[in-house]
């Protein structure tokens, strides 16, 4: 949930990439962080295993623009993408804003797209919350390689809700996609803090 420090004038937005082992979810973070000038970020963390997998998860701290006189600022962060590493992936979700599905093209990663976003949807039950419940967008990464399945066959696999969320095609070596991706889910997350008063969620300091 977003926290408001009235004192500071800021307001802190999270917003969590989810999705399958080396399927481009820390890449991404990557160029944004290199991407952005410096008076725009924080440092990226990145707790990783000797595999070169984000163990933990990424942290950017991402200032992006002033609404009604306060400061938003977006903390992006990755889950890991290993089965076994659940627990802290439930722990990343906790108090998440938005979400980012970010599911690998290929079509031997077929499987493992759908079985991540169906753990998705189970640690969000566990916080008795779900997607429809908060914005949300679908990445489609690594698009620049071979042997990926066809966008329109995604779409039925993982976009076929009730509610069709925005989604898009990544690159992330590239940077194709990347902030189409980010820009559309912190709108989303923006528009749906403004529309109604959230007082619960107010600290101040």
């Amino acid at each position: 949930m977003a926290v408001i420090n009235y004192a500071q004038k800021v307001i802190n937005f999270k917003v969590v990439y989810y999705g399958p082992g080396l399927a481009g979810k820390t890449a991404n973070l990557q160029h944004i962080h290199n991407s952005l000038p410096d008076g725009r970020k924080g440092k990226l963390i990145s707790l990783a295993a000797g595999d070169d997998r984000t163990l933990f998860f990424d942290f950017l701290p991402v200032s992006a623009l002033t609404v009604r006189g306060f400061t938003a600022k977006f903390q992006l962060y990755t889950v890991p993408g290993q089965l076994y590493y659940n627990m802290t992936r439930k722990l990343v979700l906790r108090g998440a804003d938005g979400m980012v599905f970010g599911a690998e093209a290929q079509w031997d990663r077929l499987l493992e797209n759908v079985e991540s976003f169906r753990n998705l949807e189970e640690n969000l039950r566990e916080y008795k919350t779900s997607l429809d419940d908060m914005p949300d967008v679908i990445k489609y990464n690594k698009r620049d390689l071979s042997n990926i399945a066809p966008l329109e066959y995604m779409e039925f696999l993982l976009n076929r809700r009730a509610r069709r969320v925005p989604s898009f095609e990544a690159t992330a070596v590239n940077g194709d996609g990347v902030f189409d991706t980010l820009n559309t889910v912190s709108r989303m997350v923006l528009v749906g803090e403004f529309s109604q008063e959230k007082g619960e969620h107010c600290e101040t300091a």
